[in-house]
Formats: C-alpha cells, structure tokens, sequence
C-alpha cells in the first residue's frame, strides 16, 4: 500500500463526514430538498440499521453494538485481504481504498453517534451517504478487476 492510497483513504473519510455533519446541519427538521424532481433529493435520515434494514426485526439494546463490531470485523477483514494484495494493480488498490474508506466512515458514525447518517435519496432506493457510494463503487472496481483476470488467465481464479 502506498501513502498515497492511504492519503485517497482518508481524504474519502473526510469527505464522508463533512457531507453528513452539512446534512444534519441543512436538512435535519426540514422537508426534503428536491434537486431532480421525481428522481433525486436530499433528505436526512439515521439508519439505525445495516444495509437494506436486514436487521430491521431486531430490537435489541445491543443492536448498536453488534453491527459495530460486524462493521469492524468487516472492515479488518478487507484490510487483511488489501495487505496480502498490496501488490495488486492499480484499479484493484483503489477498490479496496475505496470499500476501506466508506466501511471506516459508516464505523465512525456507529461508534460516535449510534447510527449512519443518510441524506441521498435516489426515488425507489433507500436513502444512503458518500461512504455507501465509495463501499458500491470500489465493490464494482474490484468485481470489474477479477472479471478481467479471469478472463486473461482462467487458472488464477481464486
């Protein structure tokens, strides 16, 4: 891993919290702010919960800790796979950079508030954050990345 990935790392978690701490400050108390009609707003939302409410049905004192801890046995569990893969391409660093980012930016916020706060609302979507965007994006780069492995060498699957 090179400092400059660290650096994109941890500038994609201070993006992540400045635009979460903008949009409790501008949008929390207030209707949501249409910025493509029928398509896309902001709205403020804590998610109590994990991706897609899974855990929707749990209602449980320690439900806070638990997705904590999942969150953080997650998140080493990609920086193990980042390290061993240290040598990887380029495109492959940056995903994990990516997903690395927005898994510590969401953990920030189950440890200091209790939930992730989210503000972007694409209609007929949940509403999510920067982090949830870097967390998809850098799953697609690393699914792009071993597709096209396996496509040079259909032996290196693994």
């Amino acid at each position: 891993m090179s400092w400059l990935l660290i650096l994109f790392t941890m500038a994609l978690v201070g993006c992540d919290h400045v635009t979460k701490a903008v949009a409790q400050a501008t949008l929390e108390r207030r209707a949501p702010l249409s910025i493509v009609p029928g398509l896309l707003d902001l709205r403020y939302a804590e998610n109590r919960d994990m991706a897609f409410s899974l855990l929707r049905g749990i209602h449980s004192p320690a439900k806070v800790a638990i997705l904590f801890a999942f969150s953080i046995i997650v998140l080493g569990a990609v920086i193990l796979v980042w390290w061993h893969s240290r040598r990887a391409s380029a495109a492959e660093q940056v995903a994990y950079a990516l997903i690395v980012a927005g898994a510590i930016g969401n953990a920030i916020d189950r440890a200091v508030r209790g939930y992730v706060v989210d503000f972007i609302h694409l209609h007929r979507w949940p509403v999510f954050n920067v982090a949830d965007i870097a967390i998809v994006a850098g799953g697609v780069l690393l699914g792009l990345v071993m597709l096209r492995r396996a496509r040079l060498d259909p032996r290196e699957v693994s």
